[in-house]
């Protein structure tokens, strides 16, 4: 009998040890509504798996703390590492550390600067040069293929950013399009209190824009506000970001946003988890794992209000 019970207390404790798996998350910065959403779609979706943990760190946008999450999550052996990039022209250092520690990495969100990715190394999040087009097309379509536009840039050391600004650059170069002027084109590093500085400044200068497009829904939100301090009535100018956040939606709303994009952050989170799950279990997988943008508008947006 007391054989019997070893062996099951044995077996037990060889199928908890086979299954656990920790993985290491290092976010860019826990204080932004959109990275929220998707830090809560990684451990809501974990909760979904028997035995996996995540050990979930802010790196507070300081590359070298980011850095040190990475070097700490090898020292405690954990099963892989997600890691949602500070800088994106920083990953090539981190990829490096993971490879050499043979620890599965994936990059979530925002798409790493490696030029080629090594074995056991993904990234899943969405293609960027499909969100600032469709944000861009849909201000065209409003202008009616003429008027003069600011645009608002996240971080510059963003591959988002950019991508999503040589997005509008590209679009307006087309014939229907060709109508289109910049006025302005400035970073507000994804924050809505920049946003609202950026826009007030602009209109202070004089600059009278027919639309504001901009690189995310948050610094979107800051334009909104400005304009409405300033008394820009909201029906007269055309205003769009990226992401669809909840925020953005009650803006969209209320007629004060016309156009976002949405970005399907709880998919990318689960995404995630799923590759660091299947690299951690030696299984093959894409190393580009795709989720798709969709364009939101008045007209659409009562499919979107619970996603983000």
């Amino acid at each position: 009998m007391k054989k019997t019970l070893l062996a099951l207390v044995l077996s037990t404790a060889m199928i908890g040890s086979a299954s656990a798996e920790t993985i290491g998350v290092s976010m860019a910065l826990f204080d932004d509504n959109f990275l929220t959403v998707l830090r809560n779609g990684m451990q809501d979706y974990a909760k979904t798996k028997p035995g996996v943990s995540l050990q979930v760190e802010d790196a507070q946008n300081d590359v070298g703390k980011q850095l040190n999450q990475i070097q700490n999550f090898i020292a405690q052996k954990v099963d892989a590492i997600i890691v949602n990039p500070v800088d994106t022209d920083a990953t090539p250092a981190m990829t490096k550390l993971a490879v050499a520690a043979h620890v599965p990495l994936v990059y979530v969100n925002r798409m790493p600067a490696d030029k080629q990715l090594p074995a056991n190394v993904s990234f899943v999040g969405s293609d960027e040069r499909q969100s600032g087009t469709l944000e861009m097309q849909e201000v065209c379509k409003l202008l009616g293929g003429k008027g003069k536009i600011v645009v608002m840039m996240g971080e510059l050391s963003n591959q988002a950013a950019r991508q999503r600004t040589q997005d509008v650059l590209d679009v307006i170069a087309r014939p229907e399009c060709k109508g289109i002027e910049i006025l302005e084109k400035q970073t507000g590093n994804w924050k809505r209190t920049e946003g609202t500085d950026l826009m007030t400044n602009w209109i202070s200068a004089g600059i009278k824009p027919d639309a504001v497009v901009s690189n995310n829904d948050e610094m979107a939100i800051g334009a909104i506000q400005s304009l409405k301090a300033a008394g820009v009535p909201m029906d007269k100018i055309v205003v769009s970001g990226v992401d669809a956040t909840q925020d953005a939606l009650a803006a969209m709303k209320a007629g004060e946003l016309d156009v976002t994009v949405f970005q399907n952050a709880a998919a990318q989170g689960s995404g995630a988890v799923d590759t660091a799950l299947k690299l951690a279990k030696g299984e093959k997988v894409d190393q580009m794992v795709w989720i798709p943008f969709e364009l939101v508008t008045p007209a659409n947006m009562g499919q979107y209000l619970r996603k983000n």
